[in-house]
């Protein structure tokens, strides 16, 4: 019975993984659910990686304040698609906000310290897989999980670092310990991340000399990449911005 099984599970492309998840081909990509120490505790994270031995390079996607939804683990395909092994880290445990209420109480309840040790266990994770080139990971976030990109840079080892729209630090002194080239994506409508901030972050990257990127894009506000933000998404400045994302990855984390 159990040989049976396996074949099946064969047949349509999906695989037990060390009882963990299920590995599923899609194409040209294997994606599953896995499991990693934080600390004392245990991170769940969505995968997605191209097929083959690889080594590729990675990149830790970090979600919104919704959570690890749909949209996130889409974001994390669209990079294994492009020859990235993507990890989404779970930030929340398994929660998911479907209310903008609900959002704002998960993020304000994540312990800071807890994310970024969550963080930096995925970057210690992805460099303990034979697929990952230890050398090429990077870190990317929208909003909420934008900031934390930002931390991650400043407190792990990343060659890049990608924001959209999240927290920025502004004093040269804070951003010292900065390794990774930083590209930044902002709307001139952001009332939570505003131009003059942006400005300020873009200031202080050149006085540390940090190699970055800033994009402004006009007549867009906050989360104007997720399709789901219906007053505040649009479509042609997203491309444009997916755009940028990956050709500032392809340069830092392939070149």
């Amino acid at each position: 019975m159990r040989m049976w099984a396996v074949t099946v599970a064969m047949l349509v492309g999906v695989l037990v993984v060390n009882g963990v998840g299920m590995a599923v081909t899609e194409g040209a990509i294997v994606t599953e659910t896995v499991k990693y120490r934080s600390g004392d505790e245990t991170v769940s994270g969505y995968l997605a990686r191209p097929k083959g031995d690889g080594p590729f390079p990675a990149i830790v996607v970090i979600h919104e304040w919704w959570g690890l939804v749909d949209w996130i683990k889409e974001n994390a395909r669209k990079f294994a698609e492009r020859g990235y092994v993507a990890l989404a880290v779970d930030l929340y445990r398994g929660q998911v906000a479907t209310t903008p209420d609900l959002a704002h109480e998960l993020s304000r309840g994540l312990p800071t310290d807890r994310a970024l040790r969550d963080l930096k266990s995925a970057v210690a994770y992805l460099r303990q897989q034979p697929f990952v080139n230890p050398k090429r990971i990077g870190v990317i976030g929208w909003c909420m999980g934008g900031g934390y990109a930002l931390q991650l840079a400043l407190n792990a080892d990343v060659a890049a670092c990608v924001i959209c729209y999240g927290r920025l630090v502004t004093d040269p002194d804070e951003l010292k310990p900065l390794k990774a080239a930083v590209l930044g994506i902002f709307g001139d409508r952001d009332r939570g991340i505003p131009v003059d901030m942006v400005r300020q972050f873009e200031k202080a990257l050149k006085e540390r000399g940090v190699p970055h990127v800033i994009r402004i894009y006009e007549g867009v506000g906050h989360a104007f990449m997720n399709p789901a933000n219906q007053r505040g998404y649009h479509a042609e400045t997203t491309q444009k911005a997916w755009q940028e994302i990956f050709a500032f990855l392809d340069r830092h984390l392939k070149g």
